[in-house]
């Protein structure tokens, strides 16, 4: 736990917990006085569901807000997967596009994009 107003010095670590089940984190943070819980405002925190529980039940005054490495980690994810099937796509294509220049007895040349990449 850090206190963002410190912005990273003297005084910015509030507190260490040990370990992510629910139970035990809530039950530390809990030995906060709830005057004091309630004046947090927001709190960043990763995509765990339990994480979400704790911070609704321990802060619930604040607002919560999923830290930026996650949300990139998934956005990073999702677009390597597509990239992977429309590579997959443009392979089965050209093999198409090169088995039919084969019958017709011509040579195949791919298209090149003004950087000189081919489509796949």
């Amino acid at each position: 736990m850090t206190n963002k107003t410190a912005k990273g010095k003297k005084g910015a670590i509030v507190g260490i917990i040990k370990g992510t089940k629910s139970s035990v984190v809530s039950s530390v943070l809990m030995q906060i006085p709830a005057k004091k819980r309630m004046k947090v405002t927001e709190v960043t925190l990763d995509m765990a569901n339990t994480m979400d529980w704790i911070v609704g039940s321990c802060f619930p005054n604040s607002t919560k807000v999923t830290d930026r490495f996650h949300v990139q980690k998934l956005v990073t994810e999702a677009l390597q997967e597509v990239r992977i099937k429309e590579r997959w796509k443009a392979i089965d294509e050209e093999n198409l596009i090169i088995e039919e220049s084969k019958k017709q007895k011509r040579r195949y040349k791919p298209y090149l994009y003004s950087n000189g990449d081919t489509k796949k």
